[in-house]
């Protein structure tokens, strides 16, 4: 056997114990899922008796629901204020010329990565100080502190790949900065904003630490927060199972988008990096 064919055999090997790694914890979450009453305890990874009881429990409860109407809800404002913000800071550091932009971009991604827990006390007593404790708005506003500076140093690269050649010639055409940016530009940065959005969503979709921290009822608690009160059907049975199904439905819609559109995510990760 050649080196190269040996190399092959090495990555094929690789990636299928990554693959494996990856999606077996995903897999017994679903077997998990689909296993009614005692059938969790029969130490076997598939159901002997499958069932989609669980779902139906979930999606009966009061706390799972209101928690996914929340985390649909915040989710959604906090992704959309934060890109269309983003949109317009990532198009003037790409097409203005001031110094500082590099700065501008380190300190952004510096704040995207910075650690959350370290937020939590300080809000927490001014939440409560200033009435948005428990509240939606609570919420959208620490999601869009950490999307904002992410979605900037994403749509910051996208925003460099534009030929500004056209913008020009719109004004040259007649066009004003304003209807340059809105039909040339911005038809042009729409799949960029639309990868931004997908991680923007993400990043508040997954969340746990500020939607435990800040929520104490199920007025603002998102799906993640909920879990951790779960009780499933009745308070007298293990809720793993029905916890299971409730954590399929928040994931897998996720699993798929991401893997639908994997490619634009990790350009639009990596290509700030790559560009500066």
């Amino acid at each position: 056997m050649t080196t190269t064919r040996r190399s092959q055999v090495a990555w094929i090997i690789g990636a299928i114990l990554i693959l494996l790694y990856t999606l077996t914890p995903i897999a017994w979450m679903i077997s998990l899922s689909l296993k009614p009453g005692d059938d969790i305890y029969n130490k076997q990874f598939l159901p002997t008796d499958w069932s989609l009881e669980n779902y139906r429990t979930v999606f009966q409860t009061d706390l799972f629901t209101s928690a996914l109407r929340n985390s649909i809800g915040i989710s959604f404002i906090s992704t959309a204020f934060s890109v269309i913000i983003a949109m317009f800071v990532a198009y003037a550091i790409a097409r203005l010329d001031f110094p500082g932009k590099k700065v501008i971009l380190s300190v952004a991604l510096a704040i995207a990565m910075f650690p959350v827990i370290s937020l939590i006390g300080p809000l927490f007593d001014m939440w409560r100080a200033v009435g948005l404790f428990d509240t939606w708005l609570g919420l959208i506003i620490p999601y869009i502190s950490f999307t904002l500076p992410l979605s900037i140093w994403t749509l910051s690269a996208f925003f460099r790949e534009i030929p500004w050649e056209m913008e020009q010639a719109a004004q040259v055409d007649g066009a004003t900065p304003w209807q340059a940016f809105r039909r040339v530009i911005v038809p042009l940065a729409a799949p960029g904003v639309f990868t931004t959005a997908i991680i923007a969503f993400f990043a508040g979709w997954n969340d746990f630490v500020f939607g435990v921290s800040l929520t104490s009822t199920d007025a603002a608690r998102p799906v993640p927060a909920a879990l951790a009160f779960f009780t499933g059907a009745s308070q007298f049975q293990q809720p793993t199972a029905a916890i299971a199904a409730a954590s399929v439905v928040v994931t897998v819609p996720i699993v798929i988008v991401t893997l639908i559109f994997q490619r634009r995510i990790v350009a639009g990760l990596t290509s700030g990096a790559v560009k500066g």
